[in-house]
């Protein structure tokens, strides 16, 4: 047996001894997706993981979803096997900042992107997601303004779809912050006959030249549905081992080999043995912050 199959030999006994679930995010690698009990967005994830008998939720993705995790999942113990696996744009922003932001908008909504620590959600009126940021911010009925936290370019992307004034944190996400219109530009000369499809924390001149604008959720669902045979896909590389194996008479694309977290291909299958075996690292979010920062995704969910 070679070391590979020994180590998903051994997840698999050790799944089902600790009363575990494993979940894995769309950007890991192919090989932690495929050994996965549930794969998807973050907050998908933590939802669906509410809904199993496990005891145990091994979290194969970056620090603030394994908090997501915990702050809907009291009951169940968090691990995060690569305890280093952190969002730079989560960390842009503190709670700190919240209240600073509060003080100098009194009154007005803070809408907060899910990719943010757990401190940082529970100052917040509301959370959203790439998919839903444009609903939530259409739920203040009365408000003429709204204020988006960390990714300035989502609230780039909000603002477009709204007539309220949308301020913003100048946050992002590297990954795809660093994507220009010029290479865009480049993959659909080599790729003609491609749809162009990008995440919303894309810059704004890049989504201006998408076929299509949309969550990795949403990219999945799009590529299974559509009629098209070719797709340029403008976020994170790991979404490409779901939308192949899933499709495999279409091709997909990356728009340019540059869109890898690290911190996403931090996790190897021995960092979920070892997660298993010993229940850790575990993440934990203090009772007073997971409450408050479960109302603010509570209201998302209402929405």
């Amino acid at each position: 047996m070679s070391s590979t199959n020994r180590l998903i030999a051994d997840i698999a006994k050790l799944r089902k001894e600790k009363k575990a679930v494993i979940l894995a995010h769309n950007y890991q690698p192919g090989i932690i997706q495929d050994i996965a009990d549930l794969t998807g967005d973050s907050l998908e994830l933590s939802r669906r993981a509410r809904d199993t008998d496990a005891h145990v939720i091994v979290f194969c993705g970056v620090h603030f979803m394994a908090e997501t995790a915990a702050i809907l999942n009291p009951d169940k113990v968090v691990v995060l096997p690569s305890p280093t696996a952190g969002c730079a744009m989560a960390d842009m922003i503190t709670a700190q900042d919240m209240r600073r932001i509060r003080e100098e908008h009194p009154g007005m909504p803070i809408v907060t992107y899910v990719n943010s620590t757990a401190e940082v959600k529970a100052e917040s009126t509301v959370c959203c997601t790439s998919a839903n940021v444009n609903r939530v911010v259409a739920s203040f009925k009365e408000e003429k303004a709204v204020y988006l936290v960390p990714d300035q370019n989502l609230a780039l992307y909000a603002a477009r779809h709204t007539d309220k004034k949308v301020y913003y944190w100048n946050g992002y996400c590297p990954v795809h912050h660093r994507l220009t219109a010029e290479a865009v530009r480049r993959a659909r000369e080599s790729h003609p006959d491609a749809v162009f499809v990008a995440h919303p924390e894309c810059r704004p001149e890049v989504l201006d030249l998408a076929d299509v604008i949309t969550s990795t959720s949403g990219m999945l669902r799009f590529a299974k549905e559509s009629t098209h045979r070719a797709f340029l896909i403008g976020t994170e590389t790991g979404i490409l081992h779901p939308l192949r194996r899933d499709n495999p008479d279409k091709a997909f694309y990356p728009v340019s080999p540059q869109m890898v977290c690290s911190d996403m291909k931090k996790i190897t299958l021995a960092d979920i043995v070892r997660s298993l075996e010993t229940l850790t690292p575990r993440v934990q979010v203090p009772e007073a912050i997971r409450l408050k920062a479960l109302q603010a995704v509570e209201r998302m969910l209402q929405i």
